[in-house]
């Protein structure tokens, strides 16, 4: 299969080949959407094509992606399998089958100005980085769902990170997406294919340990749609911090400080009550009162903190998103502080690789 070309109007110039590859799964709610904007790009100096790695979908996501390329013949998309059904497999394959010089990621559940392609690409040429993208913005709708969306921007879930931040321009430790050279990838080893969840900040450590830079701006924009309710963000988040501590192992330095606090936090509440309950049932009052003790301070004061950041956040986002706010950072920080416990101990005694790696949530893929 060709690459399709389109070319700048001067015709001067080579066009640059493009890749552009999906790993997804079961996201029949949004791949039209996602194809919409697609077809949609400025894509006038590229040869480019479209590479979609389906996870063995189970709803329409598949023949939405066929009846595209039936309704659009010329539309250059090829829709490969990736049976392991998880992220990092699905871009690797996709990246193998790949014919451009540069490959730009773009994920199924988010939307694409139109310029969006372009400008990446345009920012990979003129900036010295290995990887480019744009911020973490998101579109919401519903009360519950616009929470999401404002804490997910707030500093005090993110822990400052750059890329939830709509307006910075500059280099970053990781970056939403991402777009490169193929070269890069090849010489990085590709995406990590141990690793269920957080195969793209692994990438970005990987990069930035070899002395790589990774850039954003803040003209690259695309919309991400968080998740609707508290019981699937609280399942993301913990998949998160349970995989980031594999990450953690294999290169033996967190990424940054924030990857840590939750997992902090999380686990001085359980230690704190161990102790208490420890105290009652060895009849030693000191243990019980003190262990009792620290823990209400720690937790009355991570209330204030999250009824304190809540007000700011609802100033900033709208006051009738208060009510929501507090328990959604909770959600946030519980969550994510809980999978890091649990891989903390998971990790100790299941060596990344290892037969019973693929069972750890292999179903999910966004």
């Amino acid at each position: 299969m060709m690459l399709h070309s389109q070319f700048a109007a001067s015709g001067d110039r080579k066009p640059l080949s493009l890749s552009i590859i999906v790993a997804c799964r079961n996201e029949s709610k949004h791949i039209r959407t996602f194809i919409r904007s697609l077809l949609t790009q400025d894509l006038d100096g590229f040869v480019w094509e479209v590479i979609v790695a389906d996870g063995a979908s189970e709803d329409d996501t598949r023949k939405a992606l066929l009846d595209v390329k039936e309704k659009n013949p010329e539309f250059p998309l090829r829709v490969i399998d990736n049976p392991e059904r998880i992220v990092s497999t699905g871009l690797n394959a996709a990246i193998h089958a790949s014919r451009g010089e540069i490959i730009l990621r773009m994920d199924a559940h988010t939307e694409y100005a139109s310029d969006y392609v372009k400008r990446c690409v345009e920012a990979l040429e003129a900036v010295d980085a290995d990887n480019v993208g744009g911020p973490a913005r998101t579109k919401a709708d519903g009360l519950l769902p616009r929470a999401i969306e404002a804490a997910y921007h707030s500093p005090f879930s993110t822990g400052g990170a750059r890329f939830h931040d709509d307006n910075y321009t500059g280099y970053v430790d990781t970056v939403t997406y991402g777009c490169w050279r193929k070269k890069t990838l090849i010489e990085l080893g590709l995406f990590d294919e141990k690793l269920v969840r957080n195969q793209d900040d692994e990438l970005n450590l990987r990069l930035i340990r070899r002395g790589g830079k990774i850039w954003q701006s803040s003209g690259i924009v695309s919309w991400y749609r968080p998740r609707t309710n508290l019981s699937t963000l609280f399942r993301q988040y913990f998949q998160y911090g349970f995989w980031k501590v594999a990450v953690i192992r294999k290169h033996r330095i967190p990424g940054s400080w924030r990857h840590l606090v939750p997992g902090f936090f999380v686990s001085a509440n359980v230690v704190l009550l161990i102790l208490a309950l420890l105290g009652v049932a060895i009849g030693s009052h000191l243990l019980m009162q003190g262990g009792t003790l620290a823990l209400s301070l720690l937790l009355v004061s991570y209330v204030l903190a999250c009824v304190f950041a809540s007000l700011i956040t609802a100033r900033r986002c709208g006051w009738d998103l208060l009510i929501w706010l507090p328990i959604t950072f909770a959600v946030f920080h519980i969550s994510y502080g809980s999978g890091f416990l649990a891989g903390s101990i998971y990790w100790t005694f299941t060596r990344p690789g290892s037969s019973e790696l693929g069972t750890v949530f292999a179903g999910v893929t966004r």
